[in-house]
């Protein structure tokens, strides 16, 4: 067994504290990883108290995994010691489904296993997160990632980075297309940069103006301010595929009217109410809304080599680990500028 540090949270109204467990041994298939880095994404504080149902505790998060490869497996033959490593939202799935067997594994018929607060599939142990000083995965869902990139903004791309990249690029987003992006936020600002990558003319709707300066930095061509009638009755029909970015409760049905024909409303946020829509709003363009969960283990090291060959990486706060209950206040008041990231050696 190896000991590990972490922060945890013991119940859904505790704040998250130093917690020390024992990790696995390293089994002839797996990757023991040092981490580095763990980005801190929206769910964490969603799971961390409870607010999607089901969260098991002591509950360690953490799912944007960056760390160096400290010991490997007797079958391992993907990475060797020292080098530089990834781990997303999964660590297991059933590997034998359709889904599975088509590089879909974010999609497996029997649900993948999370990086924290799901069981593990041959054991009764609730896995744990990066927000802990060492973990032990399987090298299948391990990824390679680039030494020349900045490896604490490269930490949220395990999870906000592919979580937009795969929806983009499944409604075929490219050159002379007009995307836009609900939601300038974690998952927002990394949708802007891969549709501007893409060659899209992008646009950024958003219910606060003053992000406006912001998302003609990050490559946006025009800004479009939600509550504006005159501004949203402009683009009715401008846009090819909308990403929607956005976890508040809102009216599908606006955005839709955006859309021309055949276009797609791509949705990665997650409203805690069915948000309202219109059949005719579909009917009578023939737009879809289509949902994208992350992305699977072949797509996700093919967006992580993207990134690295177009320098693509997220806008980060660096903050001990010690900082975290502050970071999340501070998430739910949207003051990051767009994801923190935890250093790990803070806690070592």
């Amino acid at each position: 067994m190896i000991p590990v540090k972490s922060y945890a949270a013991t119940a859904p109204t505790s704040p998250l504290a130093p917690y020390e467990f024992n990790r696995r041994a390293v089994g002839e298939n797996d990757v023991q990883i040092d981490i580095l880095y763990c980005g801190v994404c929206h769910s964490d504080l969603h799971q961390a108290r409870d607010e999607w149902g089901g969260s098991q505790y002591p509950m360690v998060p953490g799912h944007e995994i960056v760390g160096k490869v400290i010991n490997v497996g007797s079958n391992v033959t993907k990475f060797k010691v020292g080098d530089i490593a990834g781990v997303g939202v999964m660590v297991d799935s059933c590997k034998t489904c359709k889904s599975c067997t088509s590089n879909l594994e974010q999609y497996c018929l029997e649900g993948f296993v999370g990086t924290y607060n799901n069981k593990e599939r041959n054991s009764n142990e609730i896995t744990k997160g990066g927000y802990s000083t060492q973990i032990v995965v399987d090298e299948y869902y391990t990824f390679k990632i680039s030494p020349n990139l900045n490896l604490a903004a490269v930490a949220p791309l395990l999870c906000a980075g592919i979580t937009t990249y795969s929806p983009l690029v499944y409604a075929g987003v490219k050159k002379g297309m007009k995307v836009a992006v609900i939601g300038l936020g974690g998952l927002g600002h990394m949708g802007v940069k891969f549709a501007v990558s893409f060659g899209a003319e992008v646009s950024v709707i958003s219910t606060s103006p003053s992000k406006e300066a912001d998302a003609k930095k990050l490559g946006a061509t025009h800004f479009i301010v939600s509550q504006d009638e005159h501004q949203m009755k402009q683009y009715q029909g401008y846009f090819d595929v909308i990403l929607d970015a956005v976890s508040a409760n809102h009216d599908y049905t606006t955005y839709l009217n955006l859309l021309g024909v055949d276009g797609k409303l791509m949705v990665v946020g997650l409203p805690t109410h069915p948000p309202a829509l219109t059949p005719f709003s579909i009917v009578t363009h023939r737009r879809s809304v289509i949902g994208s969960c992350i992305g699977g283990m072949k797509e996700t090291q093919e967006m992580l080599d993207y990134c690295a060959k177009h320098n693509i990486v997220s806008e980060i706060e660096v903050i001990p680990m010690q900082e975290i209950n502050n970071a999340y206040e501070r998430m739910l008041k949207g003051d990051v500028k767009y994801r923190f990231v935890i250093d790990l050696a803070s806690l070592k």
